[in-house]
């Protein structure tokens, strides 16, 4: 076990950057994603036996690239096919950059990805399933649909990439603001899977929320003039500077209301709350600049009482024009309470009650629990504590809704 988990480490490392490079080298989405499993296939055969090499990144290319190179010259045809495409994509390609371009080969393939000619769902699906390795369970929780349905969503994507003969290449500096909301979708999606785990036994996943602030710091370096970029990033390091206080000892959750601010990471407070003003000046705010506005004024009130909750509520009316949406409603909703009580914000969240992608949502339930509580209406938040319950991805969620559950009085 402790070789298979070693072997696991690094693919988490490293398949990103591995898929990108075979992408790259040879134009084709399927034939990168099936060698690279091999890769990783043969790795979990040999490291745990050999150990793991000294350079697992390079051992596992060179791997995968005999792999591709085996495939090809057992499938001729496939190969005069992957060289048209491929002399096609150099082709269209524009000169590099004086400075080389993207940094990041994966980056490269997040723009690639997000071609207008895809579906906007369908960019973002494919580009977390095959580039940040999410499983198609977890892109489907970013999305709110069943898993089912997201597997044949990336499937189609993957198809139209196919017989749009779609180019894998870096695109042009013109190209580039157009495909930029879609590549920053794709990082916040990564991230939000960071900081809530769809599934498994732990709150968060720090390498995916780091992976996601990383990526995001390259763009900012790549685009300094993109104030939406500014802003996905001062959205990040504010929400990732309360990872320490959002679980107690034992990995429960701990909400914001009960959370030791003193363990708040203050250096990325002041980062974040820099680049927020940053993406908030200068012109119209765009959806990233206003969400970070309003994780600022979570980060800098020194309770959850001292917070200036009626800001917050009118930023969520300003992110319900920007970008409507059930979750922004919940949200705001919950922001209403701390406002003006909670059967205010109760009244708000019953009216959502038929909206469909709020039905496998847990913190619909969990929300509504919580006002039913402050309400005394005790059998009613038991009842919507155990819906939370069942809807509930990972142990550290589901062990405080059963706490929850158990402090509500019995009738």
């Amino acid at each position: 076990m402790e070789g298979r988990a070693s072997v696991e480490a690094v693919f988490r490392e490293e398949r990103g950057l591995l898929l990108a490079a075979l992408v790259r080298r040879f134009g084709d989405l399927d034939l990168a994603e099936e060698v690279t499993s091999e890769a990783i296939e043969a790795a979990l055969v040999r490291w745990p036996a050999e150990g793991v090499p000294p350079k697992p990144g390079a051992w596992l290319m060179t791997t995968a690239r005999r792999k591709a190179v085996d495939r090809l010259r057992r499938d001729q045809a496939y190969a005069a096919r992957l060289a048209v495409l491929q002399v096609e994509a150099d082709r269209a390609a524009p000169a590099p950059p004086a400075d080389g371009g993207l940094p990041d080969e994966r980056l490269q393939l997040f723009f690639t990805c997000a071609h207008p000619a895809l579906p906007a769902e369908d960019r973002t699906a494919l580009t977390l399933r095959c580039l940040a390795g999410l499983t198609t369970a977890e892109v489907a929780r970013a999305f709110l649909v069943p898993s089912a349905t997201m597997g044949k969503r990336i499937v189609r994507a993957k198809n139209r990439i196919r017989v749009a003969r779609i180019p894998f290449r870096v695109p042009d500096a013109a190209e580039l603001p157009g495909r930029l909301p879609g590549v920053l979708q794709v990082v916040y999606s990564i991230f939000t899977e960071g900081y809530a785990a769809s599934s498994g036994p732990d709150l968060q996943r720090l390498d995916l929320a780091e992976e996601a602030i990383r990526l995001a710091r390259i763009l900012r370096r790549l685009l300094p003039g993109e104030r939406e970029v500014a802003g996905l990033l001062a959205l990040m390091v504010l929400i990732h500077a309360r990872r320490e206080a959002r679980t107690g000892p034992d990995g429960d959750l701990v909400l914001l209301d009960d959370q030791d601010r003193g363990r708040w990471d203050r250096a990325l407070i002041e980062e974040g709350t820099a680049l927020a003003e940053v993406a908030l000046t200068g012109g119209p705010p765009g959806l990233h600049g206003v969400q970070a506005a309003i994780a600022a004024l979570h980060d800098e009130a020194p309770d959850v009482a001292g917070t200036d909750w009626p800001q917050i509520v009118g930023l969520y009316d300003v992110l319900r024009g920007l970008a409507p949406s059930p979750v922004v409603e919940l949200n705001r909703a919950v922001a209403v309470a701390m406002r003006d009580g909670p059967a205010a914000g109760l009244e708000l969240l019953d009216a959502l009650a038929d909206e469909p992608r709020l039905r496998e949502y847990s913190p619909f339930p969990a929300a509504r629990a919580d006002l039913l509580s402050r309400l005394g209406r005790h059998a009613e938040a038991a009842s919507a504590y155990q819906e939370a319950l069942a809807l509930a991805g990972t142990e550290p969620e589901r062990a405080h809704l059963r706490r929850r559950l158990t402090e509500c009085p019995k009738p």
